[in-house]
């Protein structure tokens, strides 16, 4: 805000400089014009007087001044003069007097030195165009400026303020105050960034609680398994001391102390895999909207999203030719498969090539997503969607191996399934998706 607030001020004080400039130009000018008609006015005037002194004195003003040539001057436009003898009619006083359209005018008396012999009267223009054009410009120049305070002011309070009220909501939710509500503006700027922020802060709510319950679940799963499994424990270390101790004479009891060490072992394992699928459960918890989108917008976003960084990366990015389906799913969420395998191509693959293709087969929709590399071994390839699986060309990289096993997860829930396939030259990833 103290920035903005510093630009309108420096915006402000720009304008005012620049109004202050003009206006001291249109008045200079405007003085200007009036000095320049009076100095031709002047110069005429002394041209008379001298004639008047000189050989030509026997010629009357009238003449003299009927004498002028006006045609070279640039605002004098007539010069006329008036005895000022009795018994001059009325109506030609009026008219010497009285301004024409067009033009002002500007009378000067003649004088033998004892009285007024006459009248001289010059008719001349000013370059009021030009200093009406200034003004437009100045009046132009005020409404610009106060358009532009206006429209600067209206951001500030509409939508500088409004974005600075709710600025500190991410900051809030980062150290885990979630009680902080969103606040928008009635002008509404911000409104699908103000929803996103309150769907954000639902998600972490119930990401949250989610976390206690599969705390506590986990905890209590913990203290059940390790009850049941300390009875088949007891019992193997028992039938184990009676095997080492001897205490079994006959070779039928040593038999039988033997099945009941598999059988309490295999509780065991039982109990081991229980745990294993309890905490797998708990990583895909994920929801899937049963909804449709179209193959374009599907693919539009992944481009929008991968192309400048291919061209960045200096990766070739292939997009195949594609009829629009309908898909069945959640677009979101097949978004979120497919950026894991792009994501995938760029840290597994050796950055020369990525397209997608696509094929139909069975009702189906297939995308197929290819990274030149090196491809996984045979043996490898059927582990690729296990949880926590990583295969041999991912030990010097970071990750945890569950993209792809999220990533099947969620395309299993929208009734559909993604498979790899080994190639010469790299790795395909085949996205299949109901139509």
């Amino acid at each position: 805000m103290k920035k903005y607030d510093r630009i309108m001020a420096a915006t402000l004080l720009l304008w005012l400089i620049i109004a202050v400039g003009v206006l001291y130009f249109v008045a200079g000018e405007s003085r200007k014009e009036d000095m320049n008609y009076k100095v031709e006015i002047n110069w005429i005037m002394t041209n008379l007087v001298n004639q008047s002194e000189s050989a030509a004195a026997g010629q009357s003003w009238e003449d003299r001044a009927a004498q002028v040539d006006p045609s070279g001057l640039q605002y004098v436009k007539s010069v006329s003069f008036l005895p000022a003898e009795t018994g001059t009619e009325a109506e030609r006083l009026r008219d010497f007097f009285r301004n024409h359209n067009g033009v002002h005018s500007t009378v000067y008396p003649v004088t033998d030195g004892k009285r007024v012999t006459g009248y001289v009267r010059f008719d001349y223009v000013t370059d009021a165009g030009s200093r009406r054009m200034l003004w437009v410009a100045m009046g132009g120049m005020l409404a610009v400026g106060l358009v532009t305070l206006t429209v600067l002011w209206y951001v500030r309070m509409k939508v500088i303020k409004p974005f600075h009220v709710i600025s500190n909501m991410p900051y809030e939710m980062a150290k885990g105050n979630l009680a902080v509500e969103p606040q928008e503006s009635k002008s509404r700027f911000f409104g699908k960034f103000v929803w996103g922020l309150g769907m954000l802060r639902d998600a972490l709510h119930d990401s949250r609680n989610k976390a206690l319950e599969l705390e506590k679940e986990k905890k209590l799963m913990i203290l059940s398994v390790s009850h049941d499994i300390k009875i088949p424990l007891s019992a193997i270390k028992l039938y184990a001391r009676a095997l080492r101790e001897g205490i079994c004479e006959s070779e039928a009891q040593r038999d039988d102390m033997a099945v009941q060490i598999e059988k309490h072992a295999g509780e065991i394992d039982e109990f081991v895999k229980k745990i294993v699928n309890t905490a797998s459960e708990e990583i895909i918890e994920i929801e899937v909207a049963d909804t449709e989108f179209y193959l374009r917008d599907y693919v539009n976003k992944i481009k929008e999203y991968y192309e400048p960084r291919c061209r960045l990366m200096m990766t070739q990015f292939d997009i195949g030719a594609y009829e629009n389906k309908l898909l069945k799913g959640d677009m979101d969420r097949a978004f979120e498969v497919a950026e894991n395998l792009m994501e995938n191509a760029f840290k597994y693959g050796d950055g020369r090539r990525i397209s997608l293709t696509f094929r139909e087969e069975d009702y189906c929709q297939i995308i197929e997503v290819f990274s030149t590399g090196t491809p996984v071994q045979d043996k490898e390839l059927h582990h690729l969607f296990d949880s926590f699986y990583r295969g041999s060309n991912a030990r010097d990289r970071s990750g945890n191996g569950l993209g792809l096993y999220i990533g099947r997860q969620i395309m299993l829930k929208m009734k559909g399934d993604i498979f790899a396939q080994r190639t010469q030259d790299g790795m395909k990833f085949c996205l299949v998706f109901r139509t």
